[in-house]
């Protein structure tokens, strides 16, 4: 079962790959280092609230937002699909975007189009 910082962490990582925000851009809207962004969203570090609203300000949404359960339940009744989303959570944002360009090729060779998820 995944940690509270684990799954905090995969949200943040969710949406800031929904407004097609690379780490580097996000951690530098707030003043913090990419590495630890990275570390934040693999759940390895556990963050002060306070970072936590830098955050989610950036990504132009609340903190209630991030704490919200409504997609995560959405999502974890599709156990499958809430495993791996947590299976990509424990690698590095390398080994995700390799796997999301295996998924992306695997489901749908004549999508032509690029999406950057970093």
């Amino acid at each position: 079962m995944a940690t509270f910082a684990e799954l905090i962490g995969a949200k943040i990582r969710l949406y800031r790959m929904a407004k097609n925000l690379t780490q580097e851009q996000l951690a530098e809207s707030i003043g913090m280092a990419a590495t630890y962004l990275g570390q934040i969203e693999r759940g390895e570090k556990n963050v002060k609230l306070s970072t936590i609203e830098k955050i989610a300000s950036a990504l132009h949404m609340t903190v209630y937002d991030l704490f919200n359960d409504d997609q995560e339940n959405s999502l974890q009744q599709r156990k499958w699909l809430w495993a791996s989303v947590i299976l990509l959570q424990q690698h590095s944002e390398k080994k995700q975007h390799q796997a999301y360009r295996i998924l992306k090729e695997l489901l749908n060779p004549d999508y032509d189009t690029e999406i950057n998820p970093e």
